[in-house]
């Protein structure tokens, strides 16, 4: 298991009369590895809106107030991912001693008397302190170098294909997230971004979609909403690597509990934060992790300065909350799924199972070799007796809520394939279901009342 160190930011106590911190808070050579120490004070290059830069793992999360003092030191126990999750990195507010961080609600920060932002921060649109503690918790569960939150999933998304060198080729799986795809399909083409879709779990497939110097990118889901098919992250990241692109891997339902896609070859990770990292059906969110600091992270981070795809501070307080919950949750849910999958896996009204975590799913060996502690929260049943029977089904649950979107504390069931529409390769037949945090026996229950009814 991957293990991170935690270092704890804490300030000497305030003095009546005085700022709480002076030169004193201030990181020293001999404090802090040259990784993390922060900026000079003097001569440092402003940012501001028109020069953003994002912020890069390894670096403290907040501006000069949450600098280490002298009488810090890094601690010297590795931690686990839980750990660092829990403790949201384990930063400490320096000028109050808070354990919970601040939101920071100001869209402007005050210039030195030289002019320089020393700071660190200038605008609120291409940064905030807060953002910054997410992303460096979301590089310490990712492994990766740099990270970006984003206002929503789409937003992250779209940025990772924007900040592709043009004209692109890319290869995305046919079943995915359908909002994603339809952008890919419909509006990237006229941005210069052009898509082959394949079976995402087939290898042949996607080796045979490769367009030797043009393809820029290999874009994979895996589990694939709403079917969860599974795609061989490090196969795909050969391929990809061989034909001079990068691999994408949209690891929204494995999250970084389960999956970390970077550690199998990945060059990015997507995440729909507002989803499990968040769990809580109360904020939009999104999030790239980067397996390097490069053009393409500097071209992905100005594209989210400059088009204010950046989370809100209230947001992002709302989010880092939820993430420090994250390793329960997901293994709660996905050790709930497991049992709902089997209970309805010879079910007589149901056709089938889809979930990775079943023996007999076509995906199970290599979900098996590619995830660790589940696999997932999230599975498919089809009705037997066609559309009109999974609809009834819905409409018939009393514990389970009809609504879209997945991974929060809550179970939901959506019928996929009437809000994909026309095209869509989901099966009529479908219910899509998202295991909260309920016991699961009350959730079977309430599963075999609602197909009962429609005999």
């Amino acid at each position: 298991m991957r293990v991170f160190f935690l270092w704890r930011m804490e300030s000497q106590p305030a003095r009546c009369g005085r700022l709480p911190a002076g030169e004193s808070q201030r990181a020293t050579k001999k404090t802090l590895p040259r990784a993390l120490r922060p900026a000079p004070r003097r001569g440092v290059a402003a940012r501001n809106e028109e020069d953003p830069y994002p912020a890069r793992c390894g670096r403290l999360p907040a501006g000069e107030s949450q600098r280490a003092t002298k009488k810090e030191h890094p601690m010297k126990k590795p931690f686990a991912p839980e750990t660092i999750a829990a403790q949201a990195g384990g930063a400490i507010d320096a000028a109050t001693g808070a354990i919970i961080p601040p939101i920071h609600l100001a869209t402007t920060f005050e210039r030195d008397p030289d002019n320089q932002y020393s700071k660190g921060y200038a605008y609120s649109r291409p940064d905030n302190p807060l953002t910054r503690q997410i992303e460096e918790v979301l590089c310490a569960l990712e492994g990766g170098a740099r990270a970006m939150v984003y206002g929503s999933g789409m937003a992250a998304a779209t940025s990772a294909f924007l900040a592709l060198e043009r004209p692109a080729h890319v290869v995305a799986p046919s079943v995915m997230y359908w909002g994603l795809k339809k952008w890919l399909a419909e509006d990237a083409p006229s941005l210069g971004i052009r898509t082959t879709f394949v079976d995402g779990t087939s290898l042949d497939a996607i080796a045979r979609a490769i367009e030797p110097g043009v393809t820029r990118m290999i874009w994979v889901e895996t589990p694939a909403n709403p079917m969860w098919g599974i795609t061989d992250v490090r196969a795909a990241a050969d391929l990809a690597h061989n034909a001079g692109a990068v691999l994408a891997v949209d690891s929204t339902v494995a999250t970084p509990v389960l999956t970390q896609p970077i550690a199998l070859g990945a060059d990015v990770v997507m995440h729909s934060a507002t989803k499990y990292l968040n769990g809580h059906s109360d904020v939009l969110a999104g999030a790239l992790v980067l397996a390097r600091t490069d053009a393409y992270a500097d071209r992905a981070a100005r594209i989210r300065g400059m088009l204010g795809a950046i989370i809100g501070p209230m947001e992002a307080s709302l989010l880092l909350r939820g993430m420090r919950t994250l390793h329960l949750r997901v293994r709660h849910q996905s050790a709930s799924a497991l049992e709902i999958a089997r209970h309805f896996a010879r079910h007589p009204r149901i056709e089938a199972v889809l979930y990775p975590g079943l023996a007999s799913d076509p995906g199970h060996a290599i979900a098996a070799r590619q995830m660790t502690g589940g696999f997932s929260g999230m599975l498919s049943i089809r009705v037997k007796g066609g559309e009109e029977a999974a609809v009834r089904t819905a409409a018939n649950v009393k514990l389970w809520k009809r609504a879209t979107s997945l991974g929060g504390v809550e179970s939901l069931v959506e019928h996929r394939a009437s809000v994909e529409g026309p095209g869509t390769p989901c099966p009529a037949d479908l219910l899509r279901l998202s295991v909260g945090l309920e016991a699961p026996v009350d959730l079977i229950a309430d599963l075999e009342q609602a197909l009962v009814a429609n005999a």
